[in-house]
Protein backbone atom coordinates (compact mmCIF):
# COMPACT_ATOMS: atom_id res chain seq x y z
CA UNK A 1 0.00 0.00 0.00
CA UNK A 2 1.34 3.53 -1.10
CA UNK A 3 2.71 5.48 2.32
CA UNK A 4 -0.15 7.12 3.87
CA UNK A 5 -0.74 11.24 3.42
CA UNK A 6 -0.75 12.90 7.15
CA UNK A 7 -1.55 16.38 8.10
CA UNK A 8 1.79 16.43 8.47
CA UNK A 9 2.70 16.31 4.71
CA UNK A 10 0.54 19.50 4.75
CA UNK A 11 3.25 21.87 5.96
CA UNK A 12 5.93 23.41 3.80
CA UNK A 13 7.19 21.38 0.84
CA UNK A 14 10.50 21.70 -1.94
CA UNK A 15 10.66 23.54 -4.56
CA UNK A 16 13.69 22.71 -6.31
CA UNK A 17 13.90 24.32 -9.13
CA UNK A 18 11.75 27.20 -10.74
CA UNK A 19 14.26 28.28 -13.55
CA UNK A 20 13.42 31.08 -16.25
CA UNK A 21 15.47 31.04 -19.55
CA UNK A 22 15.66 34.43 -21.33
CA UNK A 23 14.37 34.19 -24.95
CA UNK A 24 17.37 37.06 -26.34
CA UNK A 25 20.00 34.86 -24.59
CA UNK A 26 19.74 31.04 -23.67
CA UNK A 27 22.40 31.22 -21.52
CA UNK A 28 21.29 33.52 -19.49
CA UNK A 29 18.65 32.31 -16.78
CA UNK A 30 17.37 32.76 -13.22
CA UNK A 31 16.45 30.76 -10.51
CA UNK A 32 13.27 32.29 -8.42
CA UNK A 33 12.64 29.34 -6.34
CA UNK A 34 14.28 31.21 -3.45
CA UNK A 35 12.17 33.71 -3.58
CA UNK A 36 8.59 32.61 -4.41
CA UNK A 37 5.64 33.13 -2.83
CA UNK A 38 3.08 30.85 -3.93
CA UNK A 39 3.20 28.19 -6.93
CA UNK A 40 -0.21 26.52 -7.94
CA UNK A 41 -0.58 23.69 -10.65
CA UNK A 42 -3.23 23.22 -12.26
CA UNK A 43 -4.62 19.91 -14.15
CA UNK A 44 -8.21 19.13 -15.78
CA UNK A 45 -10.21 16.61 -17.52
CA UNK A 46 -12.07 20.26 -19.12
CA UNK A 47 -8.47 21.49 -20.13
CA UNK A 48 -6.24 20.73 -23.09
CA UNK A 49 -3.04 21.39 -20.96
CA UNK A 50 -1.57 22.11 -17.81
CA UNK A 51 -1.22 25.05 -16.53
CA UNK A 52 0.90 26.66 -13.02
CA UNK A 53 0.98 30.44 -11.73
CA UNK A 54 4.22 31.46 -9.77
CA UNK A 55 4.44 34.46 -7.37
CA UNK A 56 7.65 35.65 -6.34
CA UNK A 57 9.74 38.38 -4.68
CA UNK A 58 11.83 39.76 -7.51
CA UNK A 59 14.70 41.67 -5.69
CA UNK A 60 17.06 44.50 -7.45
CA UNK A 61 20.06 41.92 -7.69
CA UNK A 62 18.69 39.03 -9.35
CA UNK A 63 20.56 39.42 -13.15
CA UNK A 64 23.16 42.19 -13.73
CA UNK A 65 22.09 44.28 -10.62
CA UNK A 66 18.48 44.36 -12.22
CA UNK A 67 15.08 42.32 -11.50
CA UNK A 68 14.74 39.03 -13.04
CA UNK A 69 11.51 40.94 -14.88
CA UNK A 70 14.06 43.55 -16.42
CA UNK A 71 17.09 41.91 -16.34
CA UNK A 72 16.42 39.11 -18.55
CA UNK A 73 13.97 40.84 -19.61
CA UNK A 74 10.61 38.60 -19.35
CA UNK A 75 8.14 39.78 -21.59
CA UNK A 76 6.28 36.23 -22.45
CA UNK A 77 7.20 32.38 -23.95
CA UNK A 78 10.30 32.31 -22.00
CA UNK A 79 11.16 28.64 -21.14
CA UNK A 80 10.87 27.60 -17.24
CA UNK A 81 11.90 24.63 -15.71
CA UNK A 82 9.82 23.62 -12.36
CA UNK A 83 11.11 21.06 -10.35
CA UNK A 84 8.67 20.55 -6.55
CA UNK A 85 8.32 17.84 -4.25
CA UNK A 86 5.63 16.79 -1.75
CA UNK A 87 6.31 16.01 2.15
CA UNK A 88 6.56 11.95 0.71
CA UNK A 89 8.76 12.93 -2.03
CA UNK A 90 6.84 12.79 -4.98
CA UNK A 91 8.86 15.24 -7.63
CA UNK A 92 6.66 16.57 -10.26
CA UNK A 93 9.31 17.81 -13.05
CA UNK A 94 8.18 20.21 -16.23
CA UNK A 95 9.35 22.83 -18.73
CA UNK A 96 6.65 25.19 -19.27
CA UNK A 97 6.37 28.58 -20.60
CA UNK A 98 5.40 32.29 -19.61
CA UNK A 99 1.96 32.78 -21.15
CA UNK A 100 1.56 36.23 -19.17
CA UNK A 101 3.47 38.50 -16.56
CA UNK A 102 1.93 40.57 -13.83
CA UNK A 103 4.08 43.06 -11.83
CA UNK A 104 1.69 42.85 -8.50
CA UNK A 105 3.60 45.43 -6.43
CA UNK A 106 6.79 47.57 -6.68
CA UNK A 107 9.26 49.69 -4.12
CA UNK A 108 12.57 51.00 -4.47
CA UNK A 109 14.66 47.58 -4.10
CA UNK A 110 11.85 44.57 -4.81
CA UNK A 111 8.77 43.59 -6.15
CA UNK A 112 6.65 41.21 -6.60
CA UNK A 113 5.46 38.99 -10.03
CA UNK A 114 3.35 36.78 -11.07
CA UNK A 115 3.84 34.31 -14.30
CA UNK A 116 1.01 32.58 -15.57
CA UNK A 117 2.72 29.54 -17.17
CA UNK A 118 1.48 26.95 -19.60
CA UNK A 119 3.10 23.67 -21.44
CA UNK A 120 4.51 23.81 -25.47
CA UNK A 121 1.65 22.96 -26.99
CA UNK A 122 -0.63 25.69 -25.22
CA UNK A 123 1.65 28.06 -27.00
CA UNK A 124 2.16 26.14 -30.31
CA UNK A 125 -2.09 25.46 -30.65
CA UNK A 126 -2.40 29.06 -31.21
CA UNK A 127 0.50 29.21 -34.71
CA UNK A 128 -0.72 25.61 -35.97
CA UNK A 129 -3.98 25.16 -38.33
CA UNK A 130 -4.84 21.74 -39.83
CA UNK A 131 -4.81 22.09 -43.63
CA UNK A 132 -4.95 18.31 -44.64
CA UNK A 133 -7.43 15.34 -45.11
CA UNK A 134 -7.58 12.88 -42.13
CA UNK A 135 -8.68 9.37 -43.42
CA UNK A 136 -8.85 6.47 -40.68
CA UNK A 137 -10.28 5.99 -36.98
CA UNK A 138 -10.13 9.17 -35.09
CA UNK A 139 -7.66 7.79 -32.56
CA UNK A 140 -5.29 7.56 -35.42
CA UNK A 141 -6.45 11.22 -36.36
CA UNK A 142 -5.55 12.51 -32.78
CA UNK A 143 -2.20 10.47 -32.80
CA UNK A 144 -1.24 12.10 -36.44
CA UNK A 145 -2.31 15.72 -34.97
CA UNK A 146 -0.26 15.04 -31.77
CA UNK A 147 3.10 13.59 -33.07
CA UNK A 148 3.08 14.91 -36.75
CA UNK A 149 5.71 17.72 -36.78
CA UNK A 150 3.45 19.94 -39.39
CA UNK A 151 0.84 20.00 -36.60
CA UNK A 152 1.81 19.72 -33.13
CA UNK A 153 4.72 17.35 -33.48
CA UNK A 154 5.40 16.87 -29.36
CA UNK A 155 7.27 14.62 -27.88
CA UNK A 156 5.46 14.03 -24.79
CA UNK A 157 3.99 10.53 -23.91
CA UNK A 158 0.47 10.27 -25.29
CA UNK A 159 -1.66 7.49 -24.06
CA UNK A 160 -4.59 6.81 -26.37
CA UNK A 161 -7.62 4.90 -25.84
CA UNK A 162 -8.27 3.00 -29.59
CA UNK A 163 -11.39 3.86 -30.93
CA UNK A 164 -14.16 1.99 -33.38
CA UNK A 165 -14.87 2.97 -37.04
CA UNK A 166 -13.31 5.21 -39.26
CA UNK A 167 -14.82 8.55 -39.32
CA UNK A 168 -12.78 11.07 -42.45
CA UNK A 169 -12.57 14.87 -42.55
CA UNK A 170 -10.41 17.87 -43.50
CA UNK A 171 -9.22 20.13 -41.16
CA UNK A 172 -10.58 23.57 -42.50
CA UNK A 173 -7.97 25.50 -41.00
CA UNK A 174 -8.78 24.28 -37.50
CA UNK A 175 -6.59 24.66 -34.71
CA UNK A 176 -5.52 21.65 -33.34
CA UNK A 177 -6.96 21.39 -30.17
CA UNK A 178 -10.12 22.77 -31.17
CA UNK A 179 -10.20 19.46 -33.95
CA UNK A 180 -9.15 17.16 -31.05
CA UNK A 181 -12.17 18.51 -28.78
CA UNK A 182 -14.38 18.18 -31.73
CA UNK A 183 -13.21 14.77 -32.39
CA UNK A 184 -14.07 13.93 -28.73
CA UNK A 185 -17.68 14.10 -29.20
CA UNK A 186 -17.83 11.83 -32.28
CA UNK A 187 -15.43 8.97 -30.63
CA UNK A 188 -16.71 5.41 -29.55
CA UNK A 189 -14.52 3.18 -27.57
CA UNK A 190 -13.00 -0.13 -29.12
CA UNK A 191 -12.44 -1.62 -25.67
CA UNK A 192 -14.72 0.25 -22.91
CA UNK A 193 -17.41 1.21 -24.75
CA UNK A 194 -20.72 -0.38 -27.02
CA UNK A 195 -21.65 1.43 -30.12
CA UNK A 196 -25.16 2.46 -29.58
CA UNK A 197 -24.85 2.55 -25.82
CA UNK A 198 -22.28 4.63 -24.72
CA UNK A 199 -19.81 7.36 -26.75
CA UNK A 200 -17.69 10.28 -25.81
CA UNK A 201 -13.82 10.80 -24.85
CA UNK A 202 -11.78 13.72 -23.16
CA UNK A 203 -8.45 15.14 -24.39
CA UNK A 204 -6.18 16.74 -21.75
CA UNK A 205 -2.84 16.73 -20.86
CA UNK A 206 -1.39 16.29 -16.84
CA UNK A 207 2.58 16.15 -16.03
CA UNK A 208 2.54 12.52 -17.16
CA UNK A 209 1.44 13.37 -20.94
CA UNK A 210 -1.00 13.93 -22.98
CA UNK A 211 -4.60 11.21 -22.74
CA UNK A 212 -7.57 10.87 -24.94
CA UNK A 213 -9.59 8.90 -22.81
CA UNK A 214 -12.93 7.57 -23.42
CA UNK A 215 -15.82 8.62 -20.17
CA UNK A 216 -16.85 4.89 -19.43
CA UNK A 217 -12.77 4.31 -19.42
CA UNK A 218 -11.64 6.46 -17.48
CA UNK A 219 -14.48 5.47 -14.85
CA UNK A 220 -13.42 1.39 -15.77
CA UNK A 221 -9.84 2.49 -13.86
CA UNK A 222 -9.12 0.50 -10.51
CA UNK A 223 -9.02 3.45 -7.64
CA UNK A 224 -5.53 5.25 -7.28
CA UNK A 225 -6.20 6.10 -3.68
CA UNK A 226 -9.04 6.19 -0.90
CA UNK A 227 -9.54 8.97 1.44
CA UNK A 228 -11.88 9.60 4.62
CA UNK A 229 -13.99 12.45 5.68
CA UNK A 230 -14.69 12.48 9.56
CA UNK A 231 -14.14 14.88 12.60
CA UNK A 232 -11.68 13.11 14.15
CA UNK A 233 -8.09 14.14 13.35
CA UNK A 234 -5.29 12.11 11.39
CA UNK A 235 -2.64 12.23 15.04
CA UNK A 236 0.32 12.43 12.43
CA UNK A 237 -1.41 8.57 10.77
CA UNK A 238 -2.46 7.08 13.85
CA UNK A 239 -6.12 7.52 13.51
CA UNK A 240 -6.76 7.16 9.51
CA UNK A 241 -8.41 3.52 9.72
CA UNK A 242 -6.68 1.07 7.65
CA UNK A 243 -7.52 0.79 3.75
CA UNK A 244 -7.68 4.46 3.54
CA UNK A 245 -4.54 6.64 2.32
CA UNK A 246 -5.10 10.28 3.73
CA UNK A 247 -7.99 11.94 5.85
CA UNK A 248 -10.04 14.79 4.49
CA UNK A 249 -9.21 17.69 5.45
CA UNK A 250 -12.67 20.05 3.98
CA UNK A 251 -14.90 18.66 2.63
CA UNK A 252 -18.34 20.33 0.43
CA UNK A 253 -20.96 18.57 -1.37
CA UNK A 254 -22.76 19.89 -4.70
CA UNK A 255 -25.25 18.05 -6.40
CA UNK A 256 -25.34 19.01 -9.80
CA UNK A 257 -28.70 17.63 -10.55
CA UNK A 258 -30.45 20.98 -11.71
CA UNK A 259 -33.23 19.26 -13.53
CA UNK A 260 -34.69 21.92 -15.78
CA UNK A 261 -30.57 22.65 -16.99
CA UNK A 262 -29.78 18.90 -17.65
CA UNK A 263 -33.39 18.26 -19.38
CA UNK A 264 -32.38 21.60 -21.99
CA UNK A 265 -29.10 19.68 -22.51
CA UNK A 266 -30.77 16.46 -23.08
CA UNK A 267 -28.91 14.76 -20.26
CA UNK A 268 -31.28 11.22 -20.03
CA UNK A 269 -33.28 11.39 -23.14
CA UNK A 270 -32.60 13.36 -26.22
CA UNK A 271 -34.11 13.16 -29.95
CA UNK A 272 -32.25 13.24 -33.01
CA UNK A 273 -33.73 13.80 -36.30
CA UNK A 274 -31.71 12.14 -39.21
CA UNK A 275 -32.27 13.17 -43.10
CA UNK A 276 -30.49 12.08 -46.04
CA UNK A 277 -30.88 14.28 -48.88
CA UNK A 278 -29.77 12.02 -51.89
CA UNK A 279 -33.63 10.12 -51.51
CA UNK A 280 -34.97 12.14 -48.37
CA UNK A 281 -35.07 9.35 -46.04
CA UNK A 282 -36.48 11.10 -42.73
CA UNK A 283 -36.07 9.24 -39.13
CA UNK A 284 -36.66 10.11 -35.57
CA UNK A 285 -34.73 8.08 -32.93
CA UNK A 286 -35.65 8.90 -29.09
CA UNK A 287 -32.56 6.71 -27.28
CA UNK A 288 -33.21 6.91 -23.67
CA UNK A 289 -30.30 6.69 -21.41
CA UNK A 290 -32.27 4.74 -18.36
CA UNK A 291 -32.86 1.56 -21.02
CA UNK A 292 -29.17 1.48 -21.58
CA UNK A 293 -27.87 2.13 -18.32
CA UNK A 294 -27.17 -1.93 -18.14
CA UNK A 295 -24.29 -1.11 -20.71
CA UNK A 296 -22.77 1.53 -19.06
CA UNK A 297 -19.75 1.56 -17.01
CA UNK A 298 -21.16 3.85 -14.15
CA UNK A 299 -19.11 5.23 -10.97
CA UNK A 300 -21.95 4.82 -8.32
CA UNK A 301 -24.97 2.28 -8.32
CA UNK A 302 -27.05 3.84 -10.54
CA UNK A 303 -28.42 7.17 -12.14
CA UNK A 304 -30.51 10.07 -10.87
CA UNK A 305 -34.69 8.20 -11.07
CA UNK A 306 -36.62 11.50 -11.79
CA UNK A 307 -40.17 11.31 -11.02
CA UNK A 308 -41.98 9.33 -13.66
CA UNK A 309 -45.26 11.41 -13.53
CA UNK A 310 -43.29 13.43 -16.22
CA UNK A 311 -42.40 10.71 -18.20
CA UNK A 312 -44.31 11.03 -21.74
CA UNK A 313 -45.66 7.94 -22.57
CA UNK A 314 -46.44 8.29 -26.26
CA UNK A 315 -44.24 6.53 -28.85
CA UNK A 316 -41.42 8.74 -29.43
CA UNK A 317 -42.59 11.88 -27.02
CA UNK A 318 -40.22 10.82 -24.69
CA UNK A 319 -37.83 13.81 -24.78
CA UNK A 320 -36.13 16.79 -23.97
CA UNK A 321 -34.02 18.06 -26.65
CA UNK A 322 -33.69 18.18 -30.47
CA UNK A 323 -30.86 17.59 -32.71
CA UNK A 324 -30.99 17.37 -36.51
CA UNK A 325 -28.58 15.73 -38.75
CA UNK A 326 -27.57 15.06 -42.28
CA UNK A 327 -26.64 11.42 -42.86
CA UNK A 328 -23.27 11.58 -44.21
CA UNK A 329 -22.67 9.58 -47.04
CA UNK A 330 -20.28 9.50 -49.46
CA UNK A 331 -18.20 12.19 -48.15
CA UNK A 332 -14.04 12.13 -48.29
CA UNK A 333 -13.75 8.46 -49.26
CA UNK A 334 -10.25 7.53 -49.38
CA UNK A 335 -8.37 4.98 -51.77
CA UNK A 336 -7.98 5.58 -55.32
CA UNK A 337 -11.09 7.14 -57.90
CA UNK A 338 -12.87 3.46 -58.24
CA UNK A 339 -12.95 2.70 -54.85
CA UNK A 340 -13.90 5.86 -53.67
CA UNK A 341 -17.03 5.30 -55.88
CA UNK A 342 -17.65 2.10 -54.57
CA UNK A 343 -18.31 3.95 -50.98
CA UNK A 344 -19.95 6.51 -52.74
CA UNK A 345 -22.89 4.85 -50.53
CA UNK A 346 -21.02 4.08 -47.32
CA UNK A 347 -21.63 6.45 -44.65
CA UNK A 348 -18.83 8.69 -42.61
CA UNK A 349 -20.29 9.20 -39.02
CA UNK A 350 -22.98 7.28 -37.61
CA UNK A 351 -25.56 9.73 -35.87
CA UNK A 352 -27.55 6.77 -34.80
CA UNK A 353 -25.44 4.94 -32.98
CA UNK A 354 -22.84 8.07 -31.78
CA UNK A 355 -24.76 11.29 -31.31
CA UNK A 356 -27.26 11.06 -29.04
CA UNK A 357 -25.19 8.64 -26.85
CA UNK A 358 -22.17 10.99 -26.98
CA UNK A 359 -24.48 14.47 -25.53
CA UNK A 360 -26.19 12.67 -22.87
CA UNK A 361 -23.16 10.77 -21.66
CA UNK A 362 -21.43 14.14 -21.14
CA UNK A 363 -24.11 15.58 -19.10
CA UNK A 364 -24.39 12.68 -17.09
CA UNK A 365 -21.14 12.57 -15.83
CA UNK A 366 -21.62 15.85 -13.76
CA UNK A 367 -24.26 14.58 -11.95
CA UNK A 368 -22.62 14.41 -8.47
CA UNK A 369 -19.63 16.87 -7.70
CA UNK A 370 -17.60 17.06 -4.45
CA UNK A 371 -14.69 19.55 -3.58
CA UNK A 372 -11.95 17.87 -1.09
CA UNK A 373 -8.77 19.03 -0.02
CA UNK A 374 -6.02 17.06 1.10
CA UNK A 375 -2.63 17.22 2.71
CA UNK A 376 -0.11 17.92 -0.76
CA UNK A 377 0.27 14.75 -2.99
CA UNK A 378 1.38 14.96 -6.28
CA UNK A 379 0.72 11.15 -7.22
CA UNK A 380 -2.69 12.63 -8.33
CA UNK A 381 -3.63 13.76 -11.66
CA UNK A 382 -6.69 14.95 -13.65
CA UNK A 383 -8.19 11.74 -14.74
CA UNK A 384 -7.41 9.44 -11.82
CA UNK A 385 -10.16 7.24 -10.15
CA UNK A 386 -10.28 7.50 -6.04
CA UNK A 387 -12.36 6.09 -3.27
CA UNK A 388 -14.06 8.89 -1.00
CA UNK A 389 -15.84 8.14 2.18
CA UNK A 390 -17.83 10.37 4.12
CA UNK A 391 -20.07 9.59 7.37
CA UNK A 392 -23.52 9.20 6.99
CA UNK A 393 -25.27 12.21 8.13
CA UNK A 394 -27.80 10.95 10.85
CA UNK A 395 -27.47 10.86 14.59
CA UNK A 396 -25.80 8.19 16.69
CA UNK A 397 -24.22 6.60 13.95
CA UNK A 398 -20.62 6.09 12.92
CA UNK A 399 -21.69 4.42 9.33
CA UNK A 400 -20.46 5.75 5.76
CA UNK A 401 -22.59 7.28 3.72
CA UNK A 402 -23.94 4.92 1.37
CA UNK A 403 -25.35 7.51 -1.10
CA UNK A 404 -22.53 10.07 -1.14
CA UNK A 405 -19.28 7.73 -0.36
CA UNK A 406 -18.04 5.50 -3.71
CA UNK A 407 -15.88 5.94 -6.40
CA UNK A 408 -15.05 9.53 -8.29
CA UNK A 409 -13.36 11.01 -10.88
CA UNK A 410 -10.79 13.43 -10.63
CA UNK A 411 -11.90 16.22 -13.20
CA UNK A 412 -9.92 19.21 -11.50
CA UNK A 413 -6.95 19.39 -9.53
CA UNK A 414 -4.87 22.34 -8.10
CA UNK A 415 -1.66 21.75 -6.17
CA UNK A 416 -0.72 25.03 -3.80
CA UNK A 417 2.42 25.23 -2.01
CA UNK A 418 3.61 28.29 0.08
CA UNK A 419 6.42 28.68 2.97
CA UNK A 420 4.20 27.54 5.04
CA UNK A 421 1.54 24.91 3.54
CA UNK A 422 0.96 22.46 0.87
CA UNK A 423 -2.39 21.48 0.08
CA UNK A 424 -3.92 19.17 -2.94
CA UNK A 425 -7.35 20.50 -3.91
CA UNK A 426 -9.40 18.21 -5.88
CA UNK A 427 -13.11 18.75 -7.68
CA UNK A 428 -14.60 14.42 -8.02
CA UNK A 429 -17.55 14.07 -9.94
CA UNK A 430 -19.19 11.00 -11.08
CA UNK A 431 -22.54 10.30 -13.17
CA UNK A 432 -24.60 8.46 -10.34
CA UNK A 433 -25.29 7.88 -7.16
CA UNK A 434 -24.93 5.26 -4.52
CA UNK A 435 -21.78 3.71 -3.02
CA UNK A 436 -20.33 0.65 -4.46
CA UNK A 437 -17.55 -1.44 -3.53
CA UNK A 438 -15.01 -0.71 -0.58
CA UNK A 439 -12.38 1.68 -0.01
CA UNK A 440 -9.75 -1.35 0.07
CA UNK A 441 -10.23 -2.84 -3.61
CA UNK A 442 -12.38 -0.09 -4.98
CA UNK A 443 -15.12 -3.00 -6.41
CA UNK A 444 -17.97 -4.77 -5.57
Amino acid sequence: MAKQITTKSAEASFIDRITVTSNERQSKNVDVAGGTIRLLYYESILNDTIKATVVFADTGNAVDNKTALEGLPIVGEENVKLKFRDNNDQALNLTLYVNKVTPMSDDTTKSMVQLDLSSKENILNEKVRLNAKFTGKISDHVRDIFTNSEFLGTEKIIDIEETVGNYNFIGNNWKACYAMNWLSKKAVSAENQKLGVSAGYFFFETSEGFKFKSIDGLLSQDKKKSFIYNQTPDSKGDNIPAGYDAKVLDYVKDNRVDVEEKLKMGAYSTRTILFDPFNCFYEVITPNAKAKEDGLKLGGKKLPKLNPEFDRQQEKKEFSRTQYMLIDKGSLPDGPTKQQIEKSKTQNFDPRNILNQSSMRYNQLFASKCTITIAGDFSLHAGDVVFLDVPELAPDTKEVSKENGGLYIIADLCHYISPKETYTKLNLVRDSFGRTGNHTSGKL
